[in-house]
C-alpha cells in the first residue's frame, strides 16, 4: 500500500512539474479522441440507417393510389403469391402504415400528431425469398393498374455499405496515425521528466531499486494524462453531438424516417473507448521513453 501510496504522490508531482508538456500531451490526445469520435459518430449513424433499411431490403412495398380498389391490391397479392422468389405478399391499409411509423420513431412519435389527415397511401408489401429474383419482382408489381409507386431499397443500401466500408476503413487509419503522435509527444514528455530526475534514478538504481519500482511513478504520470485528456474528450465529443442531434435530429427523422443514435449510448460507449485508448497511450508513451534508460 505504502508503495502504491508512494508511486501515486510521485506521479502526480510529475505532472505538475512539468505541466507545460503534460498540457501539450493532454491536448494531443485529446485532440486525436475528438477527430477519432467523428469517425465513430459517422460510422454508427450510418450503420443504423444502413440496418434500419436493410430491415426493408427482403421486402417490396408496392404503393397504391388513391383511386384504386382492395380488388386491384387482391390481384397483385394473388399473382404474386404464385410467382417464383416470392415468400408471401400482403395488405396493408395506411392506418397501419402510420402505426407502423409510430412504432419506428419510438419516443419521436409525437412528431406525427401535427398531421391534420393520413397522407400515406394504402400497400401491398411483396416478402421476397430470393433475392436474385427481387428486382424482376419489382418491375412486376410496377406495372400492374393503380399503382403509384414501388419502394425498393437495393442500390440505397448498397451505396450505404460502400460509404460504411470506406469510413471503416478511413477511421482506422487515422486513429492508428493519431495514436502513433500522440504516443510520441507523451514518450517525449516523461523522457524530459526522466532526465531531470536522472541522478536520483540512478541512486534508486545503485541501492537496488528494480526496473519496475523506478518505472512505476513514471507509468501512472502517462495513465494520468490519458485519464484527463479522455475525460476531456468525452465531455466535449457529448457536448458537439448532442447540439448535433438538436440541431438536425428531428429533421432526419422527417426525411429519412430513420433515427440518429441516442446521445446516452454514444457518451456511454465514448467513455469504455476512450478511457482504455487514453490509458493505453499513456502507459505506452511511459514505457517507451523508459525503456532505453532502464536498460543500460
Amino acid at each position: 500500500m505504502k508503495r502504491f501510496l508512494y508511486t501515486l504522490k510521485q506521479s502526480f508531482l510529475q505532472v505538475f512539474r512539468n505541466r507545460a508538456m503534460s498540457l501539450a500531451s493532454i491536448f494531443a490526445i485529446t485532440a486525436m479522441l475528438i477527430i477519432l469520435s467523428i469517425f465513430f459518430i459517422l460510422v454508427i449513424n450510418i450503420n443504423t440507417a444502413a440496418q434500419a433499411i436493410k430491415n426493408d431490403y427482403d421486402s417490396i412495398e408496392v404503393f397504391m393510389e388513391d383511386e384504386a380498389t382492395k380488388a386491384d391490391a387482391n390481384k397483385i397479392i394473388h399473382e404474386m403469391d404464385n410467382r417464383d422468389g416470392v415468400a408471401d405478399a400482403y395488405y396493408k391499409t395506411k392506418e397501419e402504415a402510420l402505426a407502423d411509423f409510430r412504432a419506428r420513431w419510438g419516443e419521436n412519435a409525437y412528431l406525427l400528431d401535427t398531421l391534420t389527415e393520413n397522407p400515406l397511401p394504402n400497400s401491398v408489401v411483396i416478402m421476397i425469398s430470393d433475392l436474385d429474383e427481387a428486382e424482376d419482382i419489382a418491375k412486376q408489381a410496377g406495372s400492374y393498374d393503380g399503382v403509384e409507386d414501388v419502394k425498393f431499397y437495393k442500390d440505397t443500401v448498397d451505396k450505404l455499405l460502400k460509404a460504411t466500408k470506406f469510413i471503416q476503413i478511413a477511421a482506422i487509419v487515422v486513429m492508428i496515425f493519431l495514436i502513433i503522435v500522440s504516443v510520441v509527444v507523451v514518450s517525449n514528455t516523461i523522457k524530459l521528466t526522466v532526465l531531470n530526475r536522472s541522478n536520483e534514478i540512478n541512486i534508486m538504481k545503485y541501492i537496488g531499486a528494480t526496473n519496475w519500482f523506478i518505472r512505476g511513478p513514471f507509468l501512472c504520470e502517462g495513465i494520468i494524462i490519458g485519464v484527463i485528456a479522455a475525460a476531456i474528450s468525452v465531455g466535449l465529443s457529448a457536448l458537439m453531438y448532442g447540439e448535433l442531434v438538436k440541431a438536425i435530429g428531428e429533421q432526419i427523422f422527417s426525411i429519412l424516417s430513420v433515427p440518429m443514435v441516442p446521445v446516452g449510448f454514444l457518451v456511454l460507449n465514448f467513455a469504455l473507448i476512450f478511457l482504455a485508448l487514453g490509458v493505453s497511450i499513456g502507459a505506452c508513451g511511459s514505457i517507451v521513453s523508459m525503456r532505453k534508460f532502464l536498460d543500460k
